[in-house]
């Protein structure tokens, strides 16, 4: 049944979302640093004659940076993206994209004005029906060509500054594994120069936001290739597990019966092969991940280094996360101490909030536990149990701003790591979007954990498409109210003269009947009635 719907799914082309908009990534946009692409709807740019956004110059933030990063001018994701554009759309009201001419998380419609709530449920879950249907969709993300988007294969300079483009074609799914590896890759510094102490994603205040918007976009493509509008990514929650529940050839891929590095020729990606996962020989050519194919995905969870990860996390480690008040501190990176978002990432002891750097907790326990194409960051994405353990850390994200409650102004404006301060443009988006916009609760993007749904909420979430479209329209509502009344009351001044017309012209043969003073039980029902 699942091959079934793969071989029809393999058959739908739609546009994908992701780094370089293909529209922008000639040589006369890079000269010209914009990025305004045309919106098909009406023809003109960023679908500006609809009212959609406008061409606009990009804001950067000037805040000062934490002293991680020595540099400047060396690395194109500095000020991302002014390198590569200056001028990109700016979208109005609920509209997004690279064009504008998608609607907002959260928001559906022609025009985006229909506020929706989708709700992302654990794996195990879900029907065989629905598992069945996953894996085809992640298999077909796989094979579709993204129509919309190209990666960079050279850094702006190895381009002539713009003038000789290098871009490469790519799938959906890889897409996003080349973001993630671009996002968080070594600065080449020319020659044999290499800087590892950087990463826009990991070890910082935007790990967290960053993820939350990484999975967002990846569930918005899936939806976009399959016209399913419904679909949800799955989470794994692995608290207290006793090993990979979820390795298994239904669902995620079992062990290989002769290599344990690989995974068995009965799942379905026993076939993929991983990208951007060399990442010192990319170092040693001073190049750029190209996307070529580098092999099978590997995976033999459990045969880890037990020294550094001894177990999977618990529920108490996780809930002891949560009690931390401080959403960051200190130096801001993998050093700091009763910081939330360090203690999750998996730097800091989960029992006292306290740095280690020689253990990896939680979510960095379970890339180590992997022990393959998820345990390198900068590959990790191969491997596609990274959706839903991102899933469960997005959850856990999710529950401690419910708890906490935190204004954006919690979010570190200023003298975090580079790429990580509020205001700054996480890389490597286009569309742009800020740190600060995803250090927000999930029912503000449109999404909700199964397990985390209060049963009130979810009947309001019910019942908000409903009171949204009555809000758009609540001057017609009166209006109609008010007309109404009138029409009412018309009608009942006709009926009661009416009445008083016919009693009047009663005949004397039925007129006691009505009056008749003995019988005050017959009066009383015949006016009642």
């Amino acid at each position: 049944m699942c091959l079934l719907a793969l071989g029809f799914l393999l058959g739908i082309l739609q546009p994908s979302s992701g780094q370089f908009p293909r529209a922008c990534a000639s040589s006369e946009s890079l000269l010209r640093k914009e990025c305004c692409p045309i919106w098909a709807g009406d023809g003109s740019p960023c679908g500006e004659l609809s009212g959609r956004g406008s061409c606009q110059e990009i804001l950067l933030s000037r805040a000062p940076l934490g002293p991680q990063f020595p540099f400047t001018g060396v690395d194109d994701r500095e000020d991302w993206p002014a390198v590569f554009y200056n001028r990109t759309c700016q979208c109005n009201s609920n509209f997004m994209g690279f064009n504008c001419g998608e609607c907002r998380f959260g928001f559906s419609g022609p025009n985006c004005a229909n506020r929706r709530m989708l709700m992302r449920r654990s794996i195990f879950q879900l029907s065989n029906r629905e598992k069945n249907k996953f894996l085809a969709y992640l298999n077909l993300a796989k094979h579709t060509p993204s129509q919309d988007y190209v990666i960079a294969s050279g850094t702006y300079a190895q381009m002539n500054n713009g003038s000789t483009p290098m871009f490469r074609n790519i799938n959906v799914y890889d897409l996003f594994v080349w973001m993630h590896y671009y996002v968080s890759h070594d600065t080449l510094l020319g020659g044999s120069g290499i800087w590892r102490d950087i990463d826009f994603a990991h070890e910082a205040p935007g790990f967290l936001p960053w993820h939350r918007l990484f999975l967002l976009l990846w569930e918005h493509e899936i939806q976009k290739i399959t016209g399913d509008e419904n679909f949800t990514i799955p989470y794994w929650d692995w608290r207290d597990a006793e090993g990979c529940d979820i390795c298994t050839d239904e669902l995620m891929g079992g062990r290989h019966p002769t290599n344990p590095q690989l995974l068995s020729p009965a799942s379905f990606f026993s076939s993929w092969q991983v990208i951007c996962s060399l990442s010192e020989e990319y170092n040693s050519r001073q190049a750029l991940c190209n996307a070529t194919n580098e092999g099978p995905i590997l995976r033999n969870p459990g045969n880890h280094d037990k020294a550094r990860t001894p177990r999977l996390p618990s529920s108490a480690e996780v809930e002891f996360c949560l009690t931390l008040t401080q959403y960051e501190s200190g130096s801001m990176d993998k050093l700091a101490n009763f910081s939330f978002r360090n203690t999750l990432e998996g730097f800091a002891n989960p029992q006292t909030g306290i740095a280690n750097m020689s253990q990896s907790s939680l979510h960095n326990a379970l890339h180590i536990y992997m022990n393959g194409s998820m345990s390198q960051v900068q590959g990790s994405a191969n491997d596609p149990i990274f959706i839903l353990h991102h899933a469960f850390v997005d959850s856990i994200f999710e529950q401690w701003l419910r708890r906490h409650r935190p204004l954006r102004e919690v979010y570190p404006a200023a003298n975090a790591p580079i790429g990580h301060n509020r205001e700054y443009y996480m890389v490597p988006f286009i569309p742009l979007y800020r740190n600060g916009e995803f250090f927000t609760p999930s029912r503000e993007l449109g999404y909700d954990y199964e397990y985390l749904a209060d049963p009130v909420d979810s009947f309001q979430d019910f019942l908000m498409p409903y009171l949204e479209q009555a809000r758009q329209i609540w001057q017609w509502l009166v209006g109609a109210a008010v007309v109404g009344g009138i029409i009412t009351a018309l009608i009942t001044g006709l009926i009661v003269l009416g009445c008083r017309k016919k009693r009047r012209g009663s005949t004397a043969e039925t007129q006691p009947l009505l009056m008749e003073s003995e019988d005050d039980h017959n009066v009383s029902y015949q006016s009642n009635l």
